[in-house]
C-alpha cells in the first residue's frame, strides 16, 4: 500500500481540486480528507456517509457537585478563567490543562474526554473516503489528522486497496505534520508567485526534514512564465521531481460548481495536464497499472 499527500505552502492553489481530478484518475484508490480545519474535498467527491463517530481532543474538567465543598481552590487556581464563581466549568474556557483536579482538596473534579469533532466513513464514486470536522475553537487538529489517517489506512487494508491518496492542510504546522509522516510521497502544489514560492520552499523545507520524498506540480503556470522557470530551477538544483504544470482554466471553476472533478468534465488542454501529472505520479511511486480508463 502506498500513501500520497497532496499539500501547499499556503491556501487557494488548487490543491483539493487537483486531489479530486487524481481520485477519478486513481484505482483502488481511499481518499482521506486531513484538512480537518477546512475540509472541502467532499464538496467535489459528493460523499454518503456510512458511519459517525465522535472525536475526543482534549479533556474537559467535569465537577462532582455532590463532593465539591466550595473551598474554591479550583477557581483561585485556574489561569484560563475556566472555573465561574458558582464553581461551573465554562466549556469555551478549559483547556483540560488538570490544574484544578490536582488542587481539590476532595477528589470532586475528574477530567472526562470532550467532543472536538466529527469523523465520517463514507463512499464516493471513486472508492471509500474518511474525512472530519474538527469543532469551532477546539484544538488537537493534528491528533484528528492522525485519526483520518488510521482509518484511512485500515479501510486500504481490509479491502486491499493499493494507494491512499491523503487531501493535506495548508501550511506547515502540527496537521501537516500528521499528514505527511510516513507517506511514501509528498506533492506540493504550488503556483508563480512570490508567495507561492516562498511557501512552497518552506512546505518541502518540512518534507526534507522529516526525510520524506517530494515531488512538485504548477499550478496556473501561465500565468506568470518567469516564476514558473525559477520554480523549476530551484526543484532541479534540490533535485525535486516536477510532476508537469497545469494552465489556468475557468473549467476547474466550472466543475467545481458542477460538484465534478476536471476530469469529469469535456476533455481539454489542462484535463491532458491533469493526466499528465497524474501518470508523472504513479511513475515516480513506481506502481503500475493504477489509471483508471
Amino acid at each position: 500500500m502506498k500513501q500520497v499527500t497532496i499539500i501547499s505552502g499556503k491556501g487557494g492553489t488548487g490543491k483539493t481540486s487537483i486531489t479530486a481530478a487524481f481520485a477519478s484518475l486513481a484505482k483502488d484508490v481511499v481518499l482521506a480528507d486531513c484538512d480537518v480545519d477546512a475540509a472541502d474535498l467532499h464538496l467535489l467527491t459528493a460523499p454518503m456517509v456510512n458511519k459517525t463517530s465522535q472525536f475526543h481532543g482534549l479533556s474537559i474538567a467535569k465537577i462532582d457537585d455532590t463532593l465539591c465543598t466550595r473551598c474554591r481552590k479550583c477557581v483561585s487556581s485556574c489561569v484560563f478563567n475556566a472555573i465561574s464563581d458558582d464553581i461551573e466549568i465554562i466549556d469555551s474556557s478549559c483547556e483540560g490543562c488538570g490544574v484544578c483536579e490536582y488542587v481539590c482538596p476532595v477528589d470532586a473534579i475528574d477530567m472526562v474526554p470532550r467532543d472536538s469533532g466529527v469523523v465520517y466513513e463514507s463512499i464516493t464514486r471513486f472508492g471509500p473516503m474518511v474525512h472530519a470536522r474538527l469543532n469551532t475553537a477546539e484544538e488537537a487538529s493534528g491528533k484528528l489528522v492522525t485519526e483520518v489517517r488510521k482509518r484511512a489506512e485500515e479501510i486500504a487494508r481490509n479491502e486491499r486497496r493499493s494507494l491512499v491518496l491523503i487531501d493535506g492542510p495548508p501550511g506547515i504546522g502540527c496537521p501537516v505534520i500528521s499528514a505527511i509522516t510516513a507517506v511514501d510521497l509528498v506533492v506540493v502544489v504550488t503556483e508563480p508567485t512570490f508567495s507561492g514560492i516562498h511557501d512552497m520552499k518552506r512546505v518541502l523545507a518540512v518534507a526534507r526534514h522529516f526525510g520524506i520524498p517530494q515531488a512538485v506540480i504548477i499550478n496556473k503556470r501561465d500565468i506568470n512564465p518567469e516564476k514558473s522557470e525559477e520554480i523549476l530551477s530551484y526543484c532541479q538544483t534540490q533535485d525535486i521531481s516536477v510532476l508537469g504544470g497545469i494552465s489556468y482554466d475557468l473549467n476547474f471553476t466550472k466543475a467545481m460548481i458542477a460538484e465534478k472533478t476536471i476530469i469529469e468534465g469535456d476533455d481539454s488542454i489542462v484535463t491532458s495536464e491533469v493526466k499528465s501529472c497524474w501518470e508523472n505520479l504513479v511513475s515516480v511511486l513506481g506502481i503500475e497499472n493504477h489509471t483508471q480508463h
